[in-house]
Formats: C-alpha cells, structure tokens, sequence
C-alpha cells in the first residue's frame, strides 16, 4: 500500500450504530454470565463477548460495557467467573442481561473455592483473575488469566444469532428480541 492511499480519507460514511448491530448479529456468539464478588454481595452480568486468547499462559478475553453496574465492582475486585450458558437458560440470560432487578434473588449458586459466584447447572465455569484491561469504545476489553476451568453439564450451548436465541426459529416462551438493546430487529 502506498503512503497516499494510507491517508486518504473514505468516500462512504461509517455505519450507523444500527447497521453496525445488524451486521455484526450476523455472526453468530455463544452466551455467558460473568460474575464477580464485591463487598460480600454477589454481581453479575450477561455478556456474548468471550473468547480464549493463549494456551500459554491461560488467557480469555471478554468484554464489558464499562458504564454498567456489574463490571466495575468485579473489576474492584479483581477476580470473576465466566458462566457458559446452556440453550435452555433463556431466563437466566434475561435475568442477568436486564438492568433491573435482583439478579441473584431466590437464584440458586454457589461460592466457589476462588471467592466468585458459580451458577449452577451451565455448561462450564471459567474462573480468572482480572490481568489487564483496555478501553475500547463504550466497553472494556478485559484480559483475564485462567485459574481454573470447570465443566459442569453436557447439553447445547446457548447461541445468540441475529438478534434471537438459536440458529432456527424462535421456540414457545422465548423473550422477544429487545434484549441487550436488540430491538431494532
């Protein structure tokens, strides 16, 4: 590429903020819960961007919107743990993908050995500590070293495509497509 090319500036516009959403719901992401400990009270938040980064050392990768309530209280504390969801815990992803309520009443977890809540019943628990952490935009993209991963159950991984829960047609009870701000679908 030649330096003029470097400079020049595009001739199109960047994409809205919803053809932005449109396109990136094209590709396809599994769901999780990242939850965290802060002050002895258990915090938690639904977040599809999660993926391995090293083998060596154990890294993950997920990212936060950094103007929420969860992420900076686990950030505080410096350590989480990354829920992997199941296709049938629809609730348990709305529950804590919502910005009301009690995320953890009458919710059945677990105090793991690292001091973080453990869902019961999800697919695989990743438990880390926070190593570094990059602003990118609205959200964070936090780097997190791998202490210890936990297999919980065998069943289809929840996957979040095109603004809907699974590949195909929506099933019987499942919440509409408003989740995560998704409502322009």
């Amino acid at each position: 590429m030649t330096a003029e090319f470097a400079d020049a500036e595009p001739l199109i516009d960047p994409p809205t903020t919803a053809e932005f959403r449109r396109a990136m719901g094209m590709f396809a992401s599994g769901v999780t819960v990242v939850t965290g400990l802060d002050d002895g009270e258990p915090v938690g938040f639904t977040c599809q961007s999660f993926a391995s980064v090293s083998l060596e050392p154990p890294l993950i990768l997920f990212c936060a919107d950094h103007r929420g309530r969860a992420w900076p209280r686990i950030r505080k504390s410096g350590r989480f743990c990354v829920n992997v969801l199941g296709e049938d815990q629809v609730e348990l992803c709305g529950r804590f993908g919502s910005s009301t309520g009690g995320k953890f009443d009458g919710l059945g977890w677990d105090l793991s050995r690292w001091g973080v809540p453990a869902l019961r019943d999800v697919l695989l628990r990743v438990h880390g500590e926070v190593r570094d952490v990059h602003v990118a935009g609205d959200h964070d993209v936090v780097i997190g070293l791998v202490r210890e991963l936990e297999p919980v159950t065998e069943q289809q991984p929840m996957l979040f495509y095109r603004g809907r829960f699974g590949l195909g047609e929506r099933r019987p009870g499942e919440p509409g497509a408003n989740l995560w701000s998704w409502g322009d679908y």
